[in-house]
């Protein structure tokens, strides 16, 4: 074992791994126990160098619900390495039942006298295993109740977060500990322009602590504002562990407009056939002393291979003519000897890993741009089943569309499809269901919802199986519409309400949070629709209609309260979901707990309990102009809880890999302090990165340099 000689205690030593994807693919014959295979080696690494902690960031789980196998095979693994009798060398001196306030047992798993763990486990979750459903859990959640696995990193609130770090204490050296579990990337850069999203600080000390920050968020640009930009996060950090991105970029790189470093360290299996994830898996041995770190690359040695290459048949006139009546056997025969090529590759590489699963994965991407014709994969494919673990997806064709001159009334789709999407990039429902309406026939254009509410009810169905989300949001909309006429006292005449109905759309679409808060309002209706059966009915007949209408006069005699319905009438689907993903339904304020800050040694926060009382509801078929009659006939009573959902896509980014020394000059300027800061404390920073060949030694002298912020 390396890097005994440097072992004190003094010295924190964590196993750094991201986006594990546990059950990805498991029924595959061939590579569906990779998963498992690897976070097996990750654990065992974890125990042969004695680490202090396991730091998780995100997406531990390929699926928002794993399978009975996924999770049992998940509780062996943890329980063979992260249980025994080693002591644990490091304390928790942070409020812990603000750190985990979400759970049932608000402490780390290894203070429990229940317990015997020798290696803690702290994760925040991804979006792959996010928090959804009737109380808003994750599968972490179900480890974390099991002993197994600290959750932490989780936002009780979409309106403001305010990240409280846990303070972890070994020796000499303390460390604050900073997590965010997945949030869709574009309210969370609202949020983070806006303001409302703070990292509280230690109020004793603030600048002795060694801040690490894990996120799992997009980290390259897919959008204007589709991704998380590192000058975002505050400059006090001093290293990011960024989760999310699947490319290995482990060695940590400088960030030299924040003075802090980034660790991508990518996952550790191949969920996409794309270049970004044929780079070689590594996890990270992570060293902190003082305000020192080092981070040691530790390959995987379990890892399938993967390799990829791109074929331009254009790009060989020499060989391939499109005229040439024989061409695409010329082709089929050229794909063959590349795929031969990188499978006697694989081979050899083998041989000095005997762990390495035996087949490897290959992807061969040919552009037949320029006349040439594809030929059949699936009988190519036949001729490897045996040697190759992707049989059915080891050639794949794309050309770059060419775009025509269009009409003034077509529309060119090539805008939209001006070439393939790049692979390992996820398409969202919500831009596909956007770009269709956009493109759509005037006659079957939304004339009352809007576009951007109906993809995100569209991706809420998709991605959470929230089957009320699009009904709910239909009706949402429809009764936010009605009281708009009925507060601007519109005639009961078709052509008027029609004209006012287009200008309150207009109007919506303009105000994004508005329309942002609508959807999350609908969401919230959805899942507590089901959650409160005898509150919350769906009615589908017209009897059922006027049965609640005369249940709700005779409930408005009795009680100003509540609403009540006989068990005749209730026939909802009985779905129970309480409350919305990213609103836990929890208050700070019932914890009588104080948060570390800046400045403030306590927070409050209120939760708004709103009764639900139902209206009568249209028939399905109903129009705009016959429910705006019916809404003056039966007045809308209305009032609902803030609760929001979310989804998010992934992909690659690439950052270059350099060795590094460095230290920087930290200005730290709390923003809620009653007193400012005048003077700069100037604080030196080093971290080491050496190669594979370098003797290890994680704390050698560094060549101090100095850089004053502006």
């Amino acid at each position: 074992m390396r890097a005994t000689a440097r072992d004190d205690e003094n010295t924190f030593k964590i196993l750094v791994a991201t986006d594990i994807h546990l059950g990805y693919l498991e029924k595959d014959p061939v590579r569906g126990n990779d998963t498992f295979v690897t976070f097996d080696e990750i654990l065992r690494h974890a125990q042969e160098n004695e680490v202090d902690f396991i730091l998780l960031g995100g997406d531990l789980f390929h699926e928002n619900k794993p399978s009975r196998k996924t999770l049992h095979t998940t509780f062996e693994i943890l329980r063979k390495y992260c249980m025994g009798d080693r002591p644990v060398q490091f304390e928790i001196v942070s409020d812990q039942s603000v750190n985990f306030s979400f759970s049932k047992f608000p402490w780390v798993n290894y203070q429990d006298g229940n317990l015997n763990i020798s290696i803690p486990v702290f994760s925040i979750h991804g979006n792959h295993d996010d928090p959804t459903g009737a109380d808003a859990l994750c599968a972490l959640d179900i480890l974390s109740c099991a002993g197994l696995l600290n959750h932490f990193g989780r936002s009780v609130s979409v309106e403001k977060i305010d990240i409280s770090p846990l303070l972890l204490r070994k020796g000499s050296t303390k460390i604050a500990l900073y997590g965010l579990g997945a949030i869709p990337d574009e309210r969370l850069y609202r949020m983070f322009v806006s303001k409302q999203v703070t990292m509280l600080r230690p109020k004793e000390d603030e600048d002795s602590w060694f801040n690490l920050f894990v996120i799992h968020q997009n980290r390259s640009k897919h959008g204007a504002t589709n991704y998380i930009p590192e000058q975002f996060l505050d400059d006090f950090i001093d290293l990011v562990i960024w989760g999310h991105e699947h490319e290995c970029k482990i060695a940590p790189t400088r960030n030299e407009q924040q003075l802090f470093y980034v660790s991508q360290p990518g996952s550790s299996v191949v969920t996409s056939l794309s270049p970004g994830e044929a780079v070689k898996k590594h996890i990270g041995l992570l060293h902190i002393k003082g305000k020192r770190m080092n981070m040691q690359k530790i390959p995987l040695e379990t890892v399938r291979c993967f390799y990829i290459e791109d074929i331009v048949l254009a790009n060989h006139p020499d060989i391939f003519n499109p005229d040439d009546p024989k061409v695409t056997e010329k082709i089929q025969a050229f794909c063959m000897e590349k795929v031969d090529a990188m499978l006697d590759k694989s081979e050899r590489e083998r041989l000095g890993s005997p762990r390495q699963p035996e087949k490897p994965l290959i992807r061969l991407r040919v552009d037949y741009t320029g006349g040439f014709e594809p030929f059949n994969v699936h009988r190519f494919s036949q001729k490897f089943m045996d040697r190759v673990a992707n049989p059915k997806d080891i050639v794949h064709f794309f050309r770059h569309r060419e775009q025509k001159e269009k009409n003034e009334n077509e529309i060119n789709f090539g805008k939209l499809l001006s070439r393939p999407a790049p692979e390992g990039t996820t398409l969202r429902v919500e831009d596909l269901v956007k770009q269709y309406f956009q493109t759509a026939e005037k006659k079957v254009q939304l004339s009352l919802l809007t576009e951007r509410g109906m993809g995100e009810a569209v991706q809420e169905f998709v991605d959470k199986e929230e089957k009320d989300a699009i009904e709910e949001l239909v009706k949402f909309q429809l009764e936010k519409t009605q009281r708009f006429l009925k507060e601007r006292r519109t005639d009961a005449e078709e052509e008027k309400i029609d004209e006012e109905v287009r200008k309150f759309r207009e109007t919506r679409k303009k105000n994004t949070e508005e329309e942002d808060e609508e959807v999350r309002e609908a969401m919230t209706r959805a899942r507590a629709h089901r959650s409160q059966e005898t509150v919350h009915t769906t009615f589908s007949s017209d009897d059922e209609l006027m049965d609640t209408r005369t249940v709700e006069q005779k409930g408005s005699d009795d009680s100003d309260d509540g609403f009540s319905i006989s068990a005749t009438t209730s026939r909802g689907r009985g779905r129970g979901r309480a409350r919305a993903r990213g609103t836990r339904g929890q208050s700070a304020a019932t914890r009588g707990v104080s948060r570390r800050g800046r400045g403030n040694t306590s927070q409050e926060s209120s939760s708004s309990g709103r009764t639900y009382k139902p209206i009568a509801t249209p028939t399905k078929n109903m129009s705009i102009f016959d429910a705006f009659k019916s809404s003056r006939q039966q007045p809308s009573r209305n009032s609902s809880a803030k609760n929001y959902s979310e989804d998010i896509v992934d992909d690659d980014s690439d950052v270059e890999e350099i060795p590094f020394t460095a230290s920087k000059v930290n200005q730290r300027v709390s923003s809620t302090s009653t007193s400012s800061k005048t003077d700069s404390q100037s604080l030196s920073k080093g971290v080491d990165f050496e190669s594979d060949e370098d003797e290890f030694d994680p704390f050698k002298n560094t060549t101090a340099s100095r850089r004053n912020r502006r």
